[in-house]
């Protein structure tokens, strides 16, 4: 019997190179929105940049994974690597024992390779398109909302039943290469997230102490998802990725997806909890620091490094460190996290 993913409908098209298929804006058939391909996966496109991928076999305890990458549209390594995740396990070169929702975010940012178009999507969550209704990205938040919540509606509840993993890249260097941000919710953070952490080569890990718009927030405070946010690189346009520099990342989504353990005694990364912001106020903010510092820069304790009229931002610590500075960003949003290291402290209370 013919797959639907061998037949010459166009749909063949979209599990070989999803990403292509994207950027065109292709839409299927109404009739040609869903089948099965080899190893008997189950798949659905749901909408622009959305795919629902299943296992033959489903249990009560199936794990519930949600894959995006592109939520800002210039990080295409990510995208890259989702593309080829679908296509792997359309052909049966990839196992997958988990339900698998494949999201490209803000697909209109990715077809014009820019960040985004009015405002910055992963910024845009829980709820706050509502506030932004004439924004371009409004519409896009609300629908990968409802996506998630839909897809995660059937999902066990069980710790380990619930995943969401965001790629991003960074915009600029950093001294960690690869890192991770986790959401705040109240809850503990898990020692399984850690340990799927290391074995993807991340090196640090981001906690954050209030809840934030992002899409793992999103998901992890709305959905009960383990969720997290990669940063795995530069920003590069599509075709220029050095994809071999992703390699931990995409291996141990695999094994996630496969249900396989990967590398059980990798190192578990460094852990950095956020304990302050910096605040672009007004036109006026200066970030005085280097246009080019790499995230996670140690600065000493009395150092200034931004003002913006009376408002002055004192290191208070012997060593904070800046992450995501960027004194571009519209007045009223986050120009720079500040982080202490807390590893010893944050991997003796992990669940």
């Amino acid at each position: 019997m013919t797959s639907s993913a061998e037949r010459g409908d166009g749909r063949l098209a979209m599990l070989n190179d999803f990403l292509a298929y994207t950027l065109a804006g292709t839409r299927p058939a109404a009739n040609e929105t869903q089948g099965t391909c080899a190893g008997g996966v189950r798949w659905s496109w749901l909408d622009d940049g959305v795919l629902l991928m299943e296992p033959a076999r489903l249990t009560a305890d199936t794990r519930s994974v949600l894959a995006s990458a592109g939520v800002h549209g210039d990080e295409t390594a990510p995208i890259e690597l989702l593309s080829y995740l679908v296509r792997d396990i359309a052909r049966d070169e990839a196992a997958l024992t988990c339900r698998l929702l494949v999201i490209l975010g803000n697909v209109d940012a990715m077809r014009d390779a820019c960040r985004y178009r009015d405002d910055d999507l992963n910024r845009l969550f829980s709820g706050r398109h509502l506030q932004l209704p004439h924004s371009h990205e409004a519409p896009r938040a609300a629908a990968l909302e409802q996506a998630a919540t839909q897809f995660f509606a059937t999902a066990p509840r069980q710790p380990g039943a619930r995943w969401h993993i965001d790629m991003h890249t960074a915009i600029r260097a950093s001294a960690f290469e690869r890192f991770a941000l986790l959401p705040h919710t109240g809850r503990l953070f898990s020692r399984a997230m850690f340990e799927w952490l290391g074995q993807a080569h991340i090196s640090a890990v981001l906690l954050h102490t209030t809840k934030g718009n992002t899409y793992s927030h999103f998901t992890a405070q709305t959905c009960e998802a383990a969720a997290c946010t990669l940063e795995l690189g530069k920003v590069r346009p599509f075709g220029q990725n050095d994809l071999m520099r992703f390699v931990g990342a995409d291996r141990a989504l695999r094994h996630l997806l496969a249900g396989t353990n990967g590398s059980a005694q990798a190192e578990l990364p460094r852990a950095f909890t956020v304990i302050d912001q910096i605040t672009k106020r007004s036109e006026a903010f200066e970030l005085l620091v280097a246009p080019d510092v790499a995230n996670f820069t140690p600065f000493g304790k009395g150092i200034v490094l931004a003002r913006d009229g009376d408002y002055r931002y004192v290191v208070q610590h012997d060593e904070e460190r800046l992450v995501f500075p960027n004194a571009t960003v519209k007045p009223g949003l986050r120009a720079g996290l500040m982080v202490i290291e807390t590893t010893q402290d944050t991997l003796s209370k992990l669940v």
